[in-house]
């Protein structure tokens, strides 16, 4: 099986795999580029609406009377609820306090909320390794959140952003255990754009309230102008539909376990760019939390 894998892995099936990383990083900085231009609830509900208008054409079937996605609209309700409409928008939220390369390496610590919710909810049998991986995982993120100083997590001294990645990386969790549990019909679910677009027309609704209850509770703005308009831009177009286009056939090429050490590309794309645009450069503590949540991913994933 490993062979097979290794042999899947051609050259434009790394592309396609390392494009993804490359947009999320890129949403990341972004995302804290714009955070005193725009709401972050709001800027989650812009994105989406943008990645709507780009799929319609392609996807617009779906969308049909006589279409399997109402059969299966609680399903998608609570996928697009998780995915599109938490996600992204804790993401948001947690850059405003937050880093880039933090937001990120908080985010790899997925594989253990998986193991967790898995166990817990899903039935899902834990092994000896995956939990002897998660904790070195574990390790990065605690690293990551004491900025380096252990006796930080004595005080448990976070900021409102680590705690908002954290809800963000859980809701993501429950998102893709639900997502592996597949019950829709295969005409929807082998179209990449009709199975974005099912989760999308309930994931911008869920959006669409998060953002008017920002506007209704909160200081919420919005300073339009061309940073702003080309920010939206790139979020809409690369790392809410082209990385999932890329992602997607990626996976198919090379397998789910062997794409998932390609998502933790993300965080050092992450630190890349936030010290050529944020000047933002990385410590010592990320490099350490890199290694351990990768070394944490090898060790779980063995056979």
């Amino acid at each position: 099986m490993q062979t097979q894998q290794q042999q899947r892995l051609t050259p434009s099936t790394v592309f396609l795999l390392t494009v993804p990383p490359l947009l999320w990083a890129g949403n990341a900085v972004v995302g804290r580029l714009v955070r005193d231009l725009v709401s972050p609830l709001t800027l989650n509900f812009v994105r989406w609406v943008i990645a709507f208008a780009l799929l319609l054409p392609l996807a617009w079937p779906v969308l049909r009377p006589t279409s399997p996605l109402w059969t299966h609209w609680k399903r998608y309700a609570v996928l697009g609820l998780l995915g599109i409409g938490c996600y992204n928008a804790f993401q948001y939220l947690a850059l405003q306090t937050s880093t880039p390369i933090n937001v990120t390496l908080v985010g790899s610590s997925l594989p253990l909320w998986m193991l967790a919710t898995g166990a817990v909810f899903f039935g899902a049998r834990v092994s000896a390794r995956e939990i002897g991986g998660s904790l070195l995982s574990m390790l990065g993120v605690l690293l990551v959140l004491s900025r380096g100083e252990w006796r930080q997590l004595l005080g448990l001294r976070l900021v409102p952003g680590d705690l908002y990645m954290i809800l963000g990386t859980i809701a993501w969790a429950f998102y893709s255990w639900i997502l592996a549990r597949t019950r829709e019909p295969q005409d929807v679910r082998q179209d990449w754009a009709a199975f974005l677009m099912a989760q999308l027309v309930f994931g911008l609704a869920w959006s669409g309230v998060f953002a008017a209850g920002e506007w209704t509770l909160t200081d919420a703005h919005i300073v339009p102008g061309w940073p702003l308009f080309a920010a939206l831009a790139f979020i809409g177009i690369g790392p809410a539909v082209l990385a999932y286009r890329c992602w997607g056939s990626g996976v198919q090429h090379a397998g789910p376990q062997a794409a998932s050490f390609f998502m933790n590309l993300t965080p050092l794309f992450a630190a890349l760019l936030s010290a050529a645009f944020l000047r933002e450069p990385p410590q010592w503590y990320h490099g350490a939390a890199f290694a351990l949540i990768v070394g944490g991913i090898v060790v779980s994933s063995r056979r």
